[in-house]
């Protein structure tokens, strides 16, 4: 497949080697507009906002992922394999299944469990496990303990299920899971694949067990620690 592709309209060149992924891609045209200066907009296509600009004077991009893992599967897997990015950095909220979290606490997936059948196309004789790049993570833990960011890091789950009929997300937290998301896997995956890196940064924005919420003010501002760190790892 060539450039542009289905789904981006970026030309060769656009994207910087490190993508930062949020879901929403109004949070991806806050980050141009708030970290980035000379940033340029390299993608619309369905309203999926994608910028290359500077931060500190390195050359970073974001673009939103929208969400679950079939529309992360897609984006990751075409700026990797057409676009010639190295790096993506999923930037998005998560909920919390560990007791040991609270809200606006980071969480660094180390390890991406999932309910979904992605891996399944790769053919593999058993389970594999979907991990994040050692060299983005260990920036990360470094990176917000030089911050002061409260962190932890761990296994998440990538849920294909926002509203689940079953047993719910919250049973994962038994065999430790920290948090629940819905497309770090497929990212994760598609790193793999390509030969490339991924991490996932989740912001705690409410407690599966303790009901505790943040309102869209508190996320707004609490979303910001999470942006700046990602983006000192880019």
């Amino acid at each position: 497949m060539s450039i542009p592709t289905p789904h981006i309209s970026a030309k060769k060149g656009d994207f910087a080697p490190t993508v930062l992924m949020p879901g929403d891609p109004l949070r991806a045209k806050y980050i141009a507009e708030n970290f980035l200066t000379d940033a340029v907009l390299v993608n619309n296509v369905r309203g999926v906002q994608g910028y290359t600009g500077l931060y500190k004077g390195k050359r970073v991009s974001v673009m939103a992922s929208g969400m679950g893992i079939p529309s992360i599967g897609i984006y990751s897997y075409e700026l990797y394999n057409f676009y010639g990015v190295e790096n993506i950095i999923r930037i998005g909220s998560a909920g919390a299944i560990h007791p040991d979290l609270k809200v606006r606490n980071l969480v660094f997936g180390q390890g991406a469990c999932t309910n979904s059948n992605y891996a399944h196309q790769f053919g593999m004789p058993g389970t594999i496990a979907p991990i994040a790049s050692y060299e983005l993570l260990e920036k990360a833990v470094e990176t917000a303990k030089k911050l002061g960011f409260t962190y932890k890091v761990g296994n998440i789950l990538s849920s294909d299920t926002f509203y689940d009929d079953g047993a719910g997300s919250a049973v994962w937290g038994k065999m430790g899971v920290l948090a629940v998301e819905m497309e770090s896997a497929a990212l994760y995956l598609n790193a793999a694949r390509a030969g490339k890196k991924a991490l996932c940064i989740c912001t705690i924005s409410d407690h599966l067990i303790t009901g505790e919420a943040l309102s869209s003010d508190e996320r707004q501002n609490s979303f910001r620690e999470m942006m700046e760190l990602a983006l000192e790892i880019a």
